[in-house]
C-alpha cells in the first residue's frame, strides 16, 4: 500500500510478503514518508520531491489495464484524509461534505444530459425518416404525423393524408399517383438514403472512428478495467450523436438503442473529469459509467428500472450497492427529462406503448416457447453469420473500404425496402404497428377482418373474426418482410457507423410473432371446437391477440441475441406496459436463451469483444480443467529468466537499460538475485515518471545513482553518487499465489479482484508471474482457439 498518496498519520503497515513470524511492522510519518531512522541517518530528504504528487503518477497507458485493488487503496486513503481533515474547521467540513455529494450531483447531470440527448436524436430521427419520402409545407421542421394532426383538414380515416404533407413526385411534378410519381418518390428515397449513410461514415471516419458499432462490446470490456483512450471522449460524443440520427434515418436495420448506452457512458465520462474524485481514479470512474450505463437504456426504451437490471446483468463487471442507488437515481432522472420533452408526443416514454384487452390462456404457452425456440435459433444463427462477416471484413481487402461498403449495403437496403410497405417504414414504427391491438378505429392492414353486422359487442371487446384480404396481403408481406431483415441485419451490424441491434432483433421476432398471432387466431375461429381452443375459446369471443404474440416474439430473438434474461423480461413490460404478461414474456426468454446456450455460451456483444481480442475475463464463463499456476506462468521452461530489480544493488542506469529493452507493465522487487526472495512489485510507468522527476528535481541523481527500495538508505562516502530512495512507488502488498495453487482459483482471482497480474512464489521465493493475457491465453488453449488470436493489438 505504500505506493498510494495521502496517508494518515501515523499507518501502521505489514510487509505482507514475509513468511509467518517474520511480519515486520513500522510507521510511517504523514508528512516526508520518512521513518524516525531515515530522518537520523539524513536520508529523510531524499525522495521528498515526491511528496508533491508529480503528473501522471498511478495512471496507466493506452490499451493497458488498470489495478482494481490498487484504485480501491487510493480512493479509502484519500476518503480518510478528508475525514480527518473535516475535524478541523468548518471549511474542511464542508469540502468533506461537498465530496461526499459529487457523486450524486454528476448523476444528476448524466441523467439530464443523456435524456436531452435522446429526446433531440428521437425528434431528429422522426423528422429525417420522413424527409425520406416527403417534406411538410407549413412547417418544413415537421414530421408527416406533426403535420398533418397540426392540420384542420386531417380526418380520422386519412389521418396520414393532408395538403400541408406532399410527397417529392407530388411537389416537383403535381401528380401524386401513377407510375411516374411512383418511380420518382422511389429514386428520391434510395438517394436520401444513400446521402444520409454516406454523411454518417465520412463523419466517423474522419473525425471519430471510435464513434462506430454499437459500443457496448467496448463499453464493457472498459468496465472491466481495460483503457481505450478517446473512446468515451467529447468528439466520439458529439460525433456518435450526430451520426446515429443520421444512420437510423438511413433505413438501415439498425436501431439506437445501443448506441444511446455509449453516449450515455460518454456523458458519464465528460462529467467525471470536473470531479478530480472520479478524474483521478479510474476504479471509481468505472462506477459512474456502470450508472451511465443504466441511464442510457432508460432513455433508449423508456425503463428506468430495466435500465438499472441491464447494466448489473449485461454491462457492469463491478457493481457494489453504492452504485445500485445511483444507477436507479441517474436512470430516473434520465427517464423524467425525456418525458418531459415528449419525442413521441403521446405522453409516454416509448414509441411501443399499448394496451390489451384480453388475458392470456395456458394453452397459448405452447406457441409462446415455439417463438423461444425460434428466439434461440435465430440467435445463434445472427452471431454466427455476423461474426464471421466481421471476420472477413477484418482479414480482407473489404475493411480497408468502409465507405463503400456502408454505401453498398445502403443502396441494396432501400432498393429492396422501398416496395414493402412493412420495411419503407421506419423498424420502430414496424414494430409499434406489430404490437398494436386491432382496436374498432385502426386503419392498419392488418387490422382488416370482416366484420359481422350482427355483432354488437362495446369497443374495447372485439370478438375474433375472419380475416380479410388486407390481412392475407400484410402476412406475405411481412413473410418476405421477415427474410429481408433476417439477412440484411447479418451484414449491417458492425459497419463503420453507429449501429444498434436491439431493435432490428425485436422486429424480427415481432414479424414472426405477428404471423404466428394471426394463425392462432384464425385456426382459433375456424376450429373452435378444437379439444385445445374448445375451454377457453367460444364463438364470438376474443380469444387470440396476434400483438402479443409479436411482443413475446422480440423478446425472445432479443434474448437470442444478447442472452439477456431478467433484464430483458423488465424492459419488455416497461416498454409495451403489459405488465399482466410477464410469464408468457418469462418463458419466452428462457426457452430462447437455452437454445441458444445450446449451440454456444457467447452472446453477440461477448462474441465481437473476442473478435477485436480485448482482454475480458466473463464472469459467466466457467473454467473447469485441472491445470495449476506452474503451468500457466511465466517464464517457461526454455524462457529467460524474470526481468526483476532489486531492493538494494540496481543503478538508474541499469533500471532505464530494463525499461527500454522490455515492454513489461512491471517489475518484482527482490532482496538479491541469489536469494530472489519477494518484496514488493513496481509498476513501470511510475518507475519511469519516479526516475524522469528525480532527474529533473534532486540534484546529484545520475546514472550510476544506486536505487533504493529499503527503508533505510545506508550511510555513503561523499565521493559516491546521491542515492535514488523510490520506497513510496512499490506495492508491498502485491498479489502472490503459490505455484501449486489450482487455475480455477487463479482464474476467479483476476476475475474477482480484477488483477493485471499476480506473482508465483514458493516459500516467500519468487518462481514467475502471471498476468490477465496469461489468462485468457490459457483459457483459449484450453478450449482449442489459437491464443494469439484473441490478444488485442
Amino acid at each position: 500500500l505504500s505506493s498510494k498518496k495521502g496517508f494518515p498519520p501515523p499507518v501502521v503497515r505489514t510487509d505482507s510478503n514475509m513468511e509467518a513470524g517474520e511480519g515486520k511492522t513500522d510507521f510511517i510519518d504523514d508528512a516526508s514518508g520518512a521513518t524516525p531512522t531515515e530522518e537520523m541517518n539524513g536520508a529523510g530528504n531524499l525522495m521528498d520531491f515526491l511528496d508533491e504528487p508529480f503528473p501522471d503518477v498511478g495512471t496507466y497507458e493506452d490499451f493497458h489495464t488498470i489495478d482494481w485493488l490498487r484504485e480501491k487503496s487510493r480512493d479509502t486513503d484519500r476518503h480518510r484524509k478528508i475525514t480527518s481533515k473535516s475535524k478541523e474547521s468548518l471549511w474542511e467540513l464542508i469540502k468533506s461534505l461537498l465530496d461526499a455529494w459529487s457523486g450524486w450531483v454528476v448523476m444528476l447531470l448524466i441523467g439530464l444530459l443523456s435524456g436531452t440527448l435522446a429526446g433531440v436524436i428521437d425528434l431528429a430521427v422522426d423528422w429525417m425518416t420522413d424527409l425520406k419520402e416527403g417534406v411538410c409545407l407549413s412547417a418544413f421542421w415537421y414530421s408527416h404525423e406533426q403535420c398533418c394532426w397540426t392540420s384542420n383538414e386531417t380526418t380520422f380515416d386519412d389521418r396520414d393524408k393532408c395538403p400541408q404533407w406532399q410527397k417529392w413526385a407530388e411537389l416537383m411534378t403535381g401528380h401524386a399517383e401513377g407510375a411516374g410519381a411512383y418511380v420518382l418518390n422511389y429514386f428520391l428515397y434510395v438517394l436520401w438514403a444513400l446521402l444520409f449513410s454516406f454523411l454518417a461514415v465520412s463523419l466517423v471516419r474522419v473525425f471519430a472512428p471510435y464513434a462506430c458499432g454499437s459500443g457496448i462490446p467496448e463499453i464493457k470490456t472498459i468496465l472491466s478495467g481495460f483503457i481505450i483512450r478517446g473512446y468515451l471522449g467529447k468528439w466520439t460524443l458529439l460525433i456518435k450523436t450526430v451520426t446515429l440520427v443520421l444512420a437510423v434515418s438511413s433505413g438501415l436495420s439498425l436501431g439506437k438503442e445501443g448506441p444511446l448506452v455509449h453516449v450515455a457512458c460518454c456523458c458519464g465520462n465528460l462529467f467525471c473529469s470536473l470531479f478530480s474524485k472520479y478524474s483521478k481514479n479510474e476504479g471509481k470512474r468505472r462506477e459512474v459509467l456502470s450508472a451511465a450505463a443504466a441511464a442510457g437504456v432508460s432513455v433508449a426504451f423508456g425503463a428506468p428500472i430495466g435500465g438499472v437490471l441491464f447494466s448489473l446483468e449485461e454491462v457492469s463487471y463491478y457493481f457494489p450497492l453504492k452504485t445500485l442507488w445511483r444507477s436507479f437515481f441517474a436512470a430516473l432522472v434520465a427517464a423524467f427529462t425525456l418525458r418531459s420533452i415528449n419525442p413521441f408526443g403521446n405522453s409516454r416514454l416509448v414509441l411501443f406503448y399499448v394496451e390489451y384487452h384480453t388475458p392470456w390462456y395456458m394453452a397459448e404457452l405452447v406457441p409462446f416457447i415455439l417463438l423461444g425456440v425460434f428466439g434461440g435459433l435465430w440467435g445463434t444463427l445472427f452471431i454466427r453469420a455476423n461474426i464471421a462477416w466481421c471476420r472477413r471484413r477484418k482479414t480482407t481487402q473489404l475493411g480497408k473500404y468502409p465507405v463503400l461498403e456502408v454505401i453498398a449495403v445502403t443502396g441494396i437496403t432501400a432498393v429492396l425496402a422501398f416496395p414493402n410497405p412493412y420495411t419503407r417504414r421506419s423498424t420502430s414504427e414496424l414494430i409499434s404497428e406489430l404490437f398494436n391491438d386491432c382496436g374498432a378505429l385502426e386503419s392498419s392492414q392488418l387490422c382488416d377482418y370482416i366484420n359481422n353486422p350482427n355483432m354488437s359487442r362495446p369497443v374495447d371487446d372485439i370478438p375474433d373474426r375472419p380475416a380479410g384480404p388486407g390481412v392475407y396481403n400484410a402476412l406475405w408481406q411481412l413473410a418476405l418482410a421477415l427474410i429481408f431483415k433476417i439477412v440484411i441485419t447479418i451484414f449491417t451490424f458492425g459497419m463503420k457507423i453507429p449501429s444498434g441491434l436491439f431493435i432490428p432483433s425485436m422486429a424480427v421476432g415481432a414479424i414472426a410473432g405477428r404471423i404466428v398471432g394471426i394463425a392462432v387466431e384464425q385456426m382459433a375461429y375456424h376450429h373452435h371446437d378444437w379439444i385445445i381452443f374448445k375451454n377457453w375459446c367460444r364463438p364470438g369471443a376474443d380469444c387470440v391477440t396476434p400483438g402479443l404474440y409479436a411482443m413475446v416474439g422480440a423478446a425472445a430473438c432479443l434474448g437470442g441475441v444478447t442472452r439477456m434474461t431478467v433484464s430483458l423480461v423488465v424492459i419488455m413490460f416497461e416498454l409495451t406496459g403489459g405488465l399482466e404478461y410477464i410469464v408468457p414474456l418469462m418463458a419466452a426468454a428462457v426457452t430462447s436463451k437455452w437454445v441458444a446456450d445450446a449451440f454456444g455460451k457467447e452472446g453477440i456483444y461477448e462474441s465481437h469483444i473476442q473478435l477485436n481480442g480485448y482482454p475480458y475475463l466473463d464472469v459467466r464463463d466457467e473454467f473447469t480443467h485441472r491445470t495449476l499456476a506452474t503451468d500457466v506462468m511465466r517464464p517457461r521452461r526454455n524462457d529467460p529468466p524474470l526481468a526483476v530489480l532489486t531492493q538494494d544493488s540496481t543503478t538508474v542506469e541499469d533500471v532505464e537499460a530494463l525499461i527500454k529493452d522490455t515492454d513489461y507493465n512491471g517489475f518484482p522487487v527482490v532482496v538479491s538475485r541469489e536469494s530472489e526472495r519477494l518484496i514488493g512489485f513496481v509498476q513501470r510507468r511510475d518507475l519511469t515518471l519516479a526516475i524522469k522527476n528525480a532527474r529533473q528535481k534532486q540534484d546529484g541523481v545520475v546514472s550510476s545513482s544506486v536505487v533504493y527500495f529499503t527503508e533505510d538508505a545506508p550511510q555513503l562516502p561523499a565521493s559516491n553518487p546521491q542515492p535514488l530512495k523510490l520506497r513510496r512507488i512499490l506495492n508491498l502488498s502485491p498479489f502472490t499465489v503459490t505455484d501449486h495453487t489450482p487455475m480455477e482459483t487463479v482464474v476467479d482471482i483476476f476475475r474477482k479482484l480484477g488483477l493485471r497480474q499476480c506473482l508465483v512464489t514458493r516459500s516467500g521465493r519468487l518462481l514467475g508471474i502471471i498476468t490477465k493475457k496469461d489468462v485468457l491465453r490459457h483459457m483459449a488453449q484450453m478450449m482449442n482457439q489459437d491464443p494469439e488470436s484473441i490478444m488485442f493489438n
